[in-house]
């Protein structure tokens, strides 16, 4: 992401923010796995997308209108004996050459700097309640310049929640996010046509998944935007199934759920095919009213209308499909307004998609769901689980787990949908699976 992004950003929400006010952004805080190792690290999103620093022990902050600049960083000094372990650092000066920082200072003076950067501030813009740790700090910082009232010194006296403003930003995308989010797409469209390809029975759930993340890291992205989930039969009735661990059978779907994550920004796709890559009469009929259900939910994605109106239409045709091949008994509309549906369809059908897999922003606003705006990316998920013993359903249904998930950006006209490389119809699929 070019810095005269993160620089349009930081002028935006200091505009929305007014003088009298700052702003303070935390890093992720490194994590332990076990003894001496940690996790792999990653940039808190709201840390990055104002600043696009990538390094942990760092806190943002903004000061609109400050004389010795508006933006400053506390980060690591430079350490040529730590940097033999872990690596180059940025340092104060790359803070401000290659971040935009106006100032930079030792993250070991914040104690002493920042207090001085609260006093005659009226307004604190901060996310509370994310790193306890840090909190606690922030209320010992306040805290001192209360001290100094006395001595003229005013304290803040208003404390807003930084994620409300910053998230209403991240919500809409500019053009340099839906490039990196479509690059994020096509890594992760081409790792869901490998798998496709290189698909037979006797493998692993955990040789797919291993697929999957060669293409991935081929394609350029260093990290799964969320656990790969590879399920193959039963296992595709259990929604957030991770384990990846069973042997893939003949005559089973498999579904896979798996994005990338490019330059901080997450793909989220989800196909299910058979593993021999012929779908079953039954397989067929489930596959076939998802779809459906999945295609009416896209034509709803376009400006002006609200978020909830894609999944309305999706459980219109899923619910009439159920009572048509006898799943549930009864009227479409009595199994809708009764919620009936919810047996076979536990979930929602899509999220906002961006940074985080499942994005920021508000899905309703006083009460009524929010109207989609060009710029919203959000995903289209539908899907039908009937898992065994269900002595209502019969036993064809059986073990039959199905979810499609694409990809859609509100567009100025409509919609367009950015993972429509990987095959989902059932001819398309019969004409990938295995070919590898």
């Amino acid at each position: 992401m070019d810095k005269k992004e993160f620089a349009r950003r930081r002028r935006a929400i200091m505009e929305d923010m007014g003088e009298g006010s700052i702003a303070i952004l935390p890093a992720a805080p490194v994590r332990a796995r076990n003894r001496d190792v940690e996790y792999p690290y990653r940039q808190d999103s709201d840390f990055y997308y104002l600043s696009g620093y990538e390094e942990p022990d760092a806190v943002a902050v903004l000061v609109p209108n400050r004389k010795r600049g508006e933006f400053v960083l506390f980060c690591r000094e430079r350490d040529p004996e730590m940097e033999l372990w872990n690596g180059a650092r940025s340092g104060l000066e790359g803070a401000c050459a290659d971040y935009g920082a106006d100032d930079a200072f030792p993250i070991g003076d914040i104690d002493d700097i920042l207090p001085g950067l609260l006093e005659n501030q009226s307004r604190v813009y901060y996310a509370m309640g994310y790193y306890s740790d840090f909190d606690q700090r922030m209320i010992g910082w306040v805290n001192r310049v209360r001290t100094r009232s006395k001595a003229g010194v005013s304290s803040p006296a208003e404390f807003i929640a930084l994620d409300n403003v910053l998230h209403e930003m991240r919500l809409v995308k500019s053009r340099a996010e839906v490039r990196a989010m479509t690059q994020a797409m096509e890594i992760s469209s081409a790792a869901h046509v490998r798998a496709m390809t290189v698909c037979r029975p006797g493998m692993t759930e955990f040789e797919i998944e291993a697929e999957l993340n060669y293409a991935f890291t081929r394609g350029g992205s260093r990290r799964v935007a969320y656990p790969s989930i590879v399920a193959g039969g039963a296992n595709a009735c259990v929604l957030h199934y991770t384990e990846n661990r069973d042997t893939l059978k003949d005559g089973d779907l498999l579904l896979i759920d798996a994005g990338a994550e490019y330059d901080y920004y997450a793909a989220d796709i989800t196909r299910t095919f058979p593993v021999n890559g012929r779908f079953s009469k039954a397989q067929r009929a489930l596959y076939e009213l998802v779809l459906e259900s999945q295609q009416a939910a896209i034509e709803q994605v376009r400006p002006g209308n609200h978020w909830n109106a894609p999944h309305e239409a999706a459980v219109q045709v899923l619910a009439e499909g159920m009572v048509a091949l006898g799943l549930i008994k009864g009227r479409a509309s009595t199994v809708i307004k009764k919620g009936r549906y919810r047996k076979f369809y536990v979930h929602r059908t899509g999220h906002w998609l961006g940074m985080d897999v499942h994005d920021v922003g508000d899905y309703k606003i006083g009460g009524e769901w929010r109207v989609l705006e060009p710029g919203m990316v959000m995903t289209v998920e539908p899907g039908l689980y009937v898992a065994a013993g269900d002595k209502q359903v019969a036993r064809k249904w059986w073990n039959i787990g199905i979810r499609i998930e694409d990809d859609v950006l509100v567009t100025r006209d409509g919609n367009r949908v950015l993972t429509g490389a990987v095959p989902k119809s059932i001819d398309e699929i019969e004409a990938t699976v295995g070919q590898g």
